[in-house]
């Protein structure tokens, strides 16, 4: 069976500043939070930091031409804001505005439309130090870089993002193993209710230049849990809380919904965790968007009796992996229920959607990734059915254009469609990349 997408459908690839660019200290760029976490001892897989990763900031060029050996018509990456504002605030640097122009100028060139992310992760450190997205001011901090993209880049990106997965901010601060690395989830649930700020005003701002073409919208990844014995107390109340209380109920609930859900609420209340609300604020984060991200990586089936016999076998220092099974089919699922449950009637696009294989897997493993291939064509297909069925889906981004610096796992983990060589800095087409050459192409697949 061939799977026809329909016409003017976006096909892409997505990479983020912090992951790909490397030239971490030159030209002006300042330090982010991810500079410096990694520089803490155990923090990254074997050491790994994203000092130079996979150096795009000298090699834009060899990565465009990528771009189009795969034939995408865009181009999902990220601005540093470190490389924009150096100390997060104040003056520009103008070397990191030229180094943007010069990107966006090449996938113009070349009929690639930018999908430019304000926020992938990368808080500049300077900001951290004076307490990050926990103090309010961050709002303005925000804002005041937004226009600076704003005003430099405006309607020559097509697709604005305001922020890339906000739950990193949570983990980074509630739970230590992301950047800047904390502890407090009091301070974290604060954080998001700022970075949600951010959002609102960052689309309120938007919305002043009254572009022509360029549209705003944000990215929040889906990894819906459902109770894998369905009716088992635990199961659902663990379902329960990895979707509304610790995932993207958090979001999904204030930006189209209004305010917390009455599941975080509670839970907030029985916690003293309730983040400082003002006047307002629910407001401000419901802006309406002109589109919604999707990353898409799973779904999750939820086992209390699986999970003690994990925690059980790690105890014991077995060689137990838990790696969770895949439901590519979860996809459809939750488009449905972005619409039916937040009632979105904007076009949706999976911004993100991939499989890393092991760094120890080896290069010929890696470069032939049967594996990846067959796991995205079940994405896909499911992605399809959910178009069939209605749903206003516009396009698809695959991660990764290339290997690159995977946050804590550091250079083991390989999502790319070209193999990156760390020590060579060669780009090498794997099997997928030449596969998702011919999806472009024809616009589809054959199952």
């Amino acid at each position: 069976m061939f799977y026809q997408f329909p016409e003017n459908f976006t096909w892409g690839v997505a990479t983020a500043a912090a992951q790909i660019e490397g030239g971490a200290y030159e030209d002006g760029r300042g330090l982010s939070i991810w500079d410096v976490f990694a520089g803490i001892p155990g923090a990254i897989k074997k050491g790994g930091r994203p000092e130079v990763a996979c150096d795009s900031y000298h090699l834009v060029e060899r990565d465009v031409e990528m771009m189009k050996e795969l034939g995408i018509n865009s181009y999902r990456f990220s601005f540093s804001w470190s490389r924009i504002l150096p100390d997060g605030t104040g003056k520009v640097n103008e070397a990191g505005i030229a180094y943007y122009k010069k990107l966006i100028r090449l996938l113009k060139e070349n009929g690639i439309r930018p999908n430019a992310t304000m926020y992938h992760w990368d808080l500049p450190y300077q900001l951290q130090l004076q307490g990050g997205f926990g103090n309010r001011q961050i709002v303005s901090w925000f804002t005041e870089y937004a226009k600076v993209l704003l005003d430099n880049f405006g309607d020559d990106v097509d697709f604005w993002v305001t922020f890339n997965e906000p739950i990193a901010t949570y983990v980074g601060y509630s739970a230590g193993f992301f950047a800047p690395g904390l502890h407090n989830e009091k301070y974290a649930r604060q954080a998001l209710h700022h970075l949600l700020l951010c959002h609102g005003e960052a689309v309120k701002l938007f919305r002043t230049y009254h572009f022509e073409h360029a549209k705003i919208g944000i990215v929040v990844d889906i990894w819906k849990h459902y109770p894998g014995r369905p009716g088992n107390e635990e199961d659902e109340a663990m379902a329960l809380t990895g979707n509304e209380i610790r995932g993207f109920g958090m979001f999904l609930h204030p930006l189209f919904l209004g305010g917390y859900s009455k599941e975080l609420l509670a839970y907030f209340h029985e916690n003293d965790l309730m983040p400082v609300v003002e006047e307002g604020d629910f407001e401000t984060i419901r802006q309406p968007i002109d589109f919604y991200g999707l990353n898409f990586y799973n779904g999750l089936y939820d086992d209390a009796e699986k999970m003690r016999e994990r925690e059980k076998q790690r105890k014991e220092g077995g060689n137990y992996q838990d790696r969770p099974e895949s439901h590519p089919e979860a996809v459809c699922d939750v488009l449905h229920m972005l619409v039916e449950k937040y009632h979105l009637n904007i076009p949706i696009y999976i911004t993100e959607n991939g499989l890393p294989y092991d760094d120890e897997e080896g290069k010929e493993a890696n470069l032939n990734d049967d594996r990846r291939i067959d796991y995205v064509k079940d994405v896909l297909k499911w992605a399809h059915k959910a178009i069939e069925e209605g749903i206003d889906l516009r396009g698809y981004y695959l991660w990764s254009l290339m290997d690159n610096f995977e946050w804590s796992a550091g250079y083991c983990a390989r999502y790319g469609l070209y193999y990156t060589d760390y020590e060579t800095l060669e780009r090498i087409p794997k099997k997928s990349a030449k596969w998702y050459a011919d999806v472009t192409r024809r616009n589809g697949f054959e199952a």
